[in-house]
Parts: structure tokens; sequence; C-alpha cells
């Protein structure tokens, strides 16, 4: 029998959850290669008997084999489908379809009752998608559900000395799946460890250790609670606790005049070794203590900022096999970009993950495997969260998730899941976790009433609901009336998701944090999301992509929406990345004037002596100066006033740059990284004087410039060149084509922050509207003049009764061939432009040089997103100034250039009191051939190099999923000019 529409989360024999410990008993790994077969639908053998492949003797001859633990998907039996909310199932709770995919599995392996002698032997399985029924020698031994959930059964009686025989089979579809529907990929399979687990007679069936200290005297208290035989030792070599119990009448909460705290900056963790004369349990136990006073969440007595990501478990080719390595250098990468927090989107990981996070300092909250977001599209009808018959399913997940996890430091609040509405199963999920673990609070975002939860959390709140929420009230709370609105007022307010990382973006991290900095009892949040999803793939000629939503021919997916990372699916940090690692600095360094710079220290725990300050000062790029400097002694909060020596005065342009950097290596950096950088400009470029010119026309040509009729270039020295021509389109980011919360398309330009119009369409709607991208141009006048070249030119839209007109001046002289480029709307302009600029075709032979520029770098910047970028001088392969997003997209701009050098092009940029310093960019493909196209291997042959020269750009938001651009950030029409040089 299949239980495929039983709302239980399993079989009776099903032993009670317990944590997962580190123990001395013995364990046989039964991961490895497996026999397998995959059918469409479920077989529907005799109910009244085990199915003829569990059998001893079936023959599997013929089966494929497949490794565990893996997802099918990704081994060459059917294929991964992505959904965010909606279910690729009909909405009948609780029964799925037929056509359900199912796979059998079959293993033989090794067994003597010498293994755990006069004890039992468990079989554990770590992680199975979404419902497994389980054989042993064909009899059959229960059957389970939580995919991400660990799941035990006493196989003892059932085994024989020498050969057994294994047998699982799994349904990609069960009743369980109605309450796993979350935003990812749904990959079928046992995708977790199997293992035998000995228990030995008078073992320790679980240990609950927690570890208390008071963050006034520094005391700390270690509590710890087995289960199973007697008499228990505690030990802790380190504080020289050795304590023994015959009875669990004896247990008290041991004392201990001093410990050190864990927290993510110090992630102290004491050995504790648990046991019985049968085994022994070996913990890492942290002390610390996470409390809710007032509207505060403190850990260790002080504030909790979460300054944290949303990480799915995911990897382009293993899908969620936990591989050691690369989690651990995941979790190295988001401590070297300042992040410090995790939260678990949205089921527990592997458990590996957090003893990783307990050791290289993480705040965790953790989620329960639980999410049924697709109920939100039949307004919550038959919701499980809420129907009695979904009880014992609700609460064996929040059980199993406690029980697993119980002894991590890192873990500070538990989640009871996400987006699964709200209702009376998971006001008891968190009526039991009190009962269970009252030493963290329960997070759940969709509590918006307050009635059972410890913080108020939101996703996705605009600049204006978190001031509404924190400071003055000026709009209601989030879908809740006035009585609850004051309950979750006086409680910590925590952003669980905010600025979505999808393609190019997010923007307005700098203003979230702002808020952070202005209100207490705002505790930071958890970026959407920490990586993409995207699974490797290879085109029929064997290029490779990273496959989402609808690539694999799903008929109903939710496309690149599950590619929204900090990190790409290769593992390749995003400029966004770099950006949140800016605005989490845990230093700020200010300039006060002159040579005066304050300090402020906004760690939770550490003071500033494992930094050191580096400081440079460069003149147009160039090093003049450099040292090190001793940062004051801060404590968390603390701020001080440090003095550069006295450095030349300058006669260029003149940058200072201060950076805090790591004095000594640590777990997850070498000595030297960086962790905060600032700038200041001391000098301002000197106004370079135009030179008289050396020359005239020659022709069409002047200087060393080639004109066309039409007063078009098409030649700078020996490199074919076109254009400019004017510009106002780029390839639309995620959140320009997105509709996530609206637009300020209609919004007053002079407001600071707002939700703006949610019915108005996503901005790349509006810009293809006006026509945008498809600009024709005609030139209204060409004039010569001794010395240079007037081109007007008209720019408007087909059926479209507004544009720019653009006056290209260009100038012979001493210095070189100065052009000045001025661009100015006529018309009734009702949106804002995704860029205004200029574009000029190159050889396509100069996209394999290597670009030189002084301007802002290394990365690209916009104008909601720069923080990041600092003033120097950099160096980059023409096709690294690009991000491979996972859809093709603007990417690459970096404002206020300098200077450019790309082989023979040498450019120059002149910035005066009317004009400012334009940005660039370089690409194979123009804005327009990358619009629309779904993967990079899909854009057209490339038909040269382009060169953008851009006065402006439209910042990025959030707008796939949370805010549009703020106004301030918008580019509305407005006439714009700059000044470049060739050289």
């Amino acid at each position: 029998m299949t239980h495929l529409g039983d709302s239980a989360p399993g079989s009776d024999t099903r032993l009670a959850p317990r944590a997962w410990l580190r123990s001395d008993a013995p364990v046989q790994s039964l991961d490895g290669e497996w026999a397998f077969r995959l059918h469409d639908a479920d077989p529907g053998d005799d109910v009244d008997g085990p199915p003829p492949f569990a059998a001893i003797d079936a023959d599997v001859s013929g089966w494929d084999r497949i490794p565990v633990p893996s997802h099918w998907g990704l081994h060459g039996h059917g294929h991964p489908t992505y959904t965010n909310i909606r279910y690729p199932f009909p909405l009948d709770p609780p029964h799925v379809p037929d056509a359900n995919p199912t796979g059998d599995h079959r293993r033989v392996f090794e067994w003597h009752p010498s293994f755990c002698a006069g004890g039992r032997t468990l079989l554990r399985f770590e992680g199975v998608e979404s419902l497994a029924t389980v054989w042993v020698n064909g009899a059959e031994i229960g059957w389970f559900t939580g995919s991400r959930l660990m799941t035990e059964f006493d196989i003892t009686d059932h085994l024989v000395d020498g050969e057994n025989v294994l047998a699982v089979r799994v349904h990609q579809w069960s009743a369980a799946s109605y309450l796993e529907d979350q935003d990812q990929w749904w990959l079928p399979g046992i995708f977790r460890s199997v293992s035998l687990q000995g228990r030995p007679a008078n073992g320790l069936d679980d240990v609950f250790a927690r570890g208390d200290r008071d963050p006034a005297t520094g005391a700390g208290t270690l509590d710890v609670r087995p289960r199973g035989g007697w008499p228990v030792t505690v030990r802790v070599p380190e504080l020289g606790i050795d304590e023994t119990w015959t009875a669990p009448s004896e247990i008290v909460p041991l004392t201990i005049d001093a410990v050190d705290a864990w927290t993510a900056e110090t992630p102290r963790l004491y050995d504790v070794d648990v046991s019985t004369d049968a085994e022994t349990v070996r913990l890492r136990v942290g002390f610390r203590r996470v409390e809710v006073v007032g509207d505060r969440l403190l850990a260790d007595g002080r504030p909790l900022i979460f300054r944290g990501v949303n990480r799915h478990e995911t990897d382009p080719d293993r899908g969620r096999v936990f591989d050691e390595e690369y989690v651990r250098g995941e979790l190295e990468l988001m401590r070297r970009h300042n992040i410090t927090a995790i939260r678990t989107a949205h089921q527990p990981p592997h458990p590996r993950v957090l003893e990783l996070a307990d050791e290289l300092g993480f705040w965790v909250v953790l989620e329960c495997d639980l999410e049924t977001h697709g109920f939100w599209d039949v307004e919550w009808t038959g919701n499980p969260a809420d129907d009695p018959a979904w009880r014992a399913a609700c609460l064996d997940r929040a059980r199993r998730t406690i029980e697993r996890d119980k002894n991590h430091a890192s873990v500070v609040m538990w989640s009871l899941g996400n987006e699964s509405g709200t209702g009376r199963n998971l006001a008891e999920m968190a009526g039991w976790i009190r009962e269970r673990d009252d030493s963290r609070p329960i997070h759940y975002e969709g509590d918006y009433g307050g009635a059972y939860t410890d913080v108020y959390s939101r996703m996705y709140p605009t600049l204006e609901e978190i001031a509404s929420v924190c400071g003055e009230q000026t709009m209601p709370v989030h879908e809740i009336g006035p009585a609850e609105g004051a309950r979750q007022r006086a409680k910590p307010f925590v952003l669980c998701e905010f600025a979505h990382a999808m393609g190019n973006g997010p923007g307005s991290l700098a203003d979230y944090e702002s808020l952070v900095e202005a209100y207490p009892r705002l505790h930071g949040g958890f970026v959407w999301e920490w990586r993409d999803h995207g699974i490797r793939a290879r085109t029929d000629d064997g290029t490779e992509f990273f496959a989402y939503g609808g690539d694999f021919g799903e008929p109903v997916h939710d496309g690149v929406y599950l590619m929204d990372g900090l990190v790409l699916s290769d593992g390749t940090p995003s400029p966004g990345l770099g950006e949140l690692a800016a605005v989490w600095a845990p230093v700020t360094l200010e300039h006060l004037g002159e040579r005066s710079w304050r300090v402020r220290n906004r760690q939770h725990t550490l003071g500033t002596a494992h930094l050191e300050l580096q400081w440079r000062a460069e003149d147009d790029g160039i090093p003049v100066s450099s040292g090190t400097l001793d940062l004051p002694a801060l404590a968390p909060g603390d701020e001080g006033v440090i003095e550069l020596p006295e450095i030349p005065d300058a006669t260029t342009e003149r940058w200072v740059t201060l950076e805090a950097a790591l004095r000594e290596g640590s777990a997850w950096a070498p000595a030297g990284h960086v962790v905060s950088r600032a700038q200041a400009q001391l000098h301002a470029a000197a106004p370079r004087p135009a030179r008289a010119a050396t020359g005239g026309w020659r022709g069409d040509a002047l200087g060393d410039a080639v004109f066309d009729r039409r007063g078009g270039l098409v030649r700078w020295r020996d490199l074919e060149v076109s254009g400019p021509l004017p510009e106002l389109w780029r390839a639309p980011t995620e959140n320009d084509q997105l509709d996530g919360q609206g637009s300020y398309e209609t919004a007053d330009p002079a407001l600071t922050h707002g939700r703006g119009d949610e019915d108005t369409p996503a901005s790349s709607v509006r810009w293809l509207e006006r026509g945008l991208d498809r600009l024709q141009h005609r030139v209204l006048s060409v004039e010569r003049s001794d010395d240079g070249l007037v081109q007007r030119v008209r720019s408007m839209a087909a059926h479209s009764a507004q544009g720019i007109e653009t006056t290209f001046s260009w100038r012979l002289d001493g210095d070189g061939l100065r052009l000045h480029t001025d661009i100015r709307p006529f018309g009734p302009w009702d949106c804002t432009w995704p860029r205004v600029g200029a574009r000029f075709g190159l050889p396509a032979a100069l996209a394999g040089e290597r670009a030189h520029w002084f301007g802002t770098g290394p990365a690209e910047s916009y104008p909601d997103s720069a923080e990041a970028a600092y003033v120097g001088r950099f160096a980059a392969d023409v096709d690294a100034l690009g991000v491979a997003y996972g859809r093709p997209q603007e990417t690459g701009h970096r404002p206020g250039l300098r200077s450019l050098d790309l082989g023979p092009l040498h450019l120059r940029a002149v910035a005066s009191g009317s004009t400012g310093l334009p940005g660039f960019q370089l690409d194979r493909h123009t804005a327009q051939e990358r619009t629309g196209v779904a993967h990079a291997h899909e854009l057209p042959p490339s038909r040269g190099l382009w060169l953008y020269l851009d006065a402006a750009q439209h910042g990025l938001g959030s707008r796939a999923c949370g805010p549009d651009v703020l106004p301030r950030y918008a580019l509305w029409p407005r006439a714009v000019s700059w000044t470049v040089v060739f050289d």
C-alpha cells in the first residue's frame, strides 16, 4: 500500500525523532551504487504482499544503476521540475495523479550480528523526496514522508547473518508534496545518506545539551538531558566537569563560574562527552543566551542584528546532495563577504551544515520543512496549515526538525516554515516547540497578527513600511488591524526576506541598512537568496549552460525565477555580493575632512584588535603614499577618530583609500583579507586647458578620424568604427521586467521612498510600449568648421510623439579629437529611461584585448548599487567586464570614467562644471540583441564589439519580488551632456 493520499506523516514503525549525534557506536554506510528502475506511475503491486523487486531473489540484472545519495532526475531518469508557487499537479488535496514517477531502489549489503552485539540495528534515512516505502529481505518495514527530515526504523529482527536485501520505493508525488511547495526544483530520490546505526544495549538513544551564559556575569550553565541507558557521565575536560548520574532524577544543570560566549563572531565551542558504559556521544556546545526583551532580540546581552542570506541547498550537478567541501566553501565565501546569518530556506539543511555553522560562526534561523504556498491561489481554501486532517503531519515535521537539530549553538530561532498562510496547526507547532525548547524564539512570517510567534517578520517591505513599523506610524501595518498591529510593534522586527538578488541586482541595500542603523527594534534581515539554482546542462552541440524552469519541457513551471542568487549557479560571486559586503562592513570609515576619519565598530562581539588599517593615496590612480595604522580600541557600538599622516599636496585628482583588514588568518579568510573599505577625494583634477589644433580637414579626415557625409565616424586611425548613435535602451534586468510590488513610474520623483503604484506595469513593459528599444534616427544637420564637425540627430520610436535630440560636437585640438555630446528630451515623456548615452561600433578583434581604465570599479555598479565601487585603475579582459547572469541582461556598466585604453583605442573623459563623467560598457552584443534571449548560447553571432558611453543609467531595485527602484535612483527624462577625447 503506497499511502499516496495519506496525510499522516508515516507508519507507526518509525522510531521517535532524536538528535543527529556523533557517537562511537558502530555505523555502516549504505551509500554507493544501487540498482534502479523508474516507472511512469505507481506500478500498483499487490497490496497484500511485497512487490516483486523487494524479494530476496528478485532479478535486477536488467536494471540501471544509480548512486545513492542522488536525485534520479539528474541521472538520466525523468527530469527536474521548477515551480515557485504553483503545484505541478492538480490542487486536489490530499490526492495526487496516477501519473506519478516512481523509483524502485535496491541494494544488497552484508550484515553480521557482531555489528552491534547484544544491541539493535537501526536503518536511517537522512532525506528522501517525497514518500518512501521500505522492505528488508522482503518484509515491509514501514513508510515515511518529510523529505528533508531524518527517519529511522529498527530492522534488527529482519536481518540475517550475511547477505541482506534493502528495497525502497520512492514516489515523486504524495500527500506530503502539498507540504513541500518550496520555490525550488522538485527533485525526487534518495538524496541524502542511508546507513545502519548500531544501538548498543545501555546506549544513549538521545542527548539534549544546552549551554547558557549569563551575559552580566559570564557564568555558564550546562543542561544535559540524556535518554537511554544509565548511569550517565558528562565530561567537559576544559571546564573541569566530570559528573555521573545514576538515574534521571539526579540530573541537574551544571554551573560554571566563567565560560566564553559563543557568538557568530566568536564561535567558541567546548567539547562535551556524554557516555554510558556502552556508548560515548561527543558534542560541541556553545554557551550563549538568546532572548527577547521588550522589542529587542538579544544574544549574549547585546542586540542581535541579522546580516544574512536565505540559503537553499542547491548544486548545479548534485541538486540537494550534500558535499562537505562544496558547502564549507559556500560558508567561507559568505563570511568573507560579511554575511553572519543564514535562514535555512525553506527546510532543515543537511545536519553537517549546522556543525559547520557552529564552527565558522553564523546566526541560524532554522526552518521547518513546511510550505503550502500554492493554496494562496485559492485563497487558502483547504490549506493544510489550518486543516485538522493535517495536524499530525504538521506537528511531526516540527518535532523532527527540533529534535534533530536542537544541540546547535548556531540555531538562534526556530521557524515554523514558510508561506503557508496561517492556522491552528502552525499555532500547535509553536506550542509544542515552546514546551520542548524555551531557549529560542519562534519565527513565522505568515503570523501577521502575532498570535503565536515571538518576533514580527516581514518579506520585501518598502522603506516606508519599515519606518511605519519602527518609527512614527504613517501607514497600516501589513494586513493586520490595530490591536494586532500594536502587539506586533511590541516585538523585535526582522526582515526574513528582502532585496531580491535576481539577475543584476539587488538595489538599495544601503538604504535598508540605514534603517537598521536608525531603528533599534529593526534586527536586520536576510537577502533573497544565496545562490542561483541553475542545473548544468548541454546543448546538442555540447555547449554548456545552466538550465532553469521550462528547459526540461515541464508543462507547468516558473521559468527563470529560481535564478535569484548573490552567487551564480557555477559559484561565481555576483557584483551584488560585493555590494552586500560593502554595505555590511563590520567597521565603518567616514571621512571628516583633511586627514581625519571616524571609525565605528558595528560588530556584535568583537573589538577592533583583530583588524589593522591600511591606507593609500593615489594621484590619477597612481600610488604616491601608503601605510598601516592601528585602529583605536573600540568595543562594539563605539566609535573613534584617527588621523592619517601628512601627505604632500596634490596637483592632480587625488583619492585616499582606507581598508580595514584581518591582522591574522581566520577559519574563513587569510591574513590581509579586507572587511571594510572607504574612499575620499582630497583634490579634484584641475581643468586641462585645450591646446590649439595642429591640423584640420584632409578630405573626410579630421586628424586621425574619418567621417562619412552624414557626420558619422567610420574610422579611427586603423580601426573601422561606426557611430555614435544615441541610445536609451538597456537589455532589461530581471527587476526591470518582472512585476513584484509595483512601480514608482507614476510616483512623485521628489519622494525619497514609498510603495509606488502597484497597478503600473513593470519598467521594461513601459519602455517597450514606448519603443525605447527601437529608436529610429534622423540626421537633422551636419556642419563642418575648420577644425570640427557638428552633427544633430533626432531619435524617436515609430508612432511616437516624444524623443530626444542629440548634438555630437567634434573638435580637433592639441590633445586629440574632442567629442562633446548633448542630449535633450522633447515631447510628452511619461516614463523613466533605461539609460541615456551613445553607442559606438568597434572591430570584433578588439574583444580579445584587455581593457585598462581609470574610473570606478572593479565591478559594475549602478545608482542604487554603488557602495562597493571605488575609484582607481583597473584592468580586465573584455569578456570579464560583464556578468554571465542566468538570462542575458544589462551588465557591465561602470560610471565615472576618466580614461579607457583598449588596444590602439585611447579615450579620456573630461569633466567640467556643466558636464559630468560618463560611464562605459563594452559588449560583444548590443542591448537590443541581448533583449528577450533566454540563455547566453542563444545570442546571435557577434557582429563586433560595442562601446557604450552613458551619461546615466536607471537604478536596479528589487521589483522581481520586492520594491521597485526608488525615485531618487530613477532615470527620469532630462538633458545630459558629457565630453570625451580620443587621443
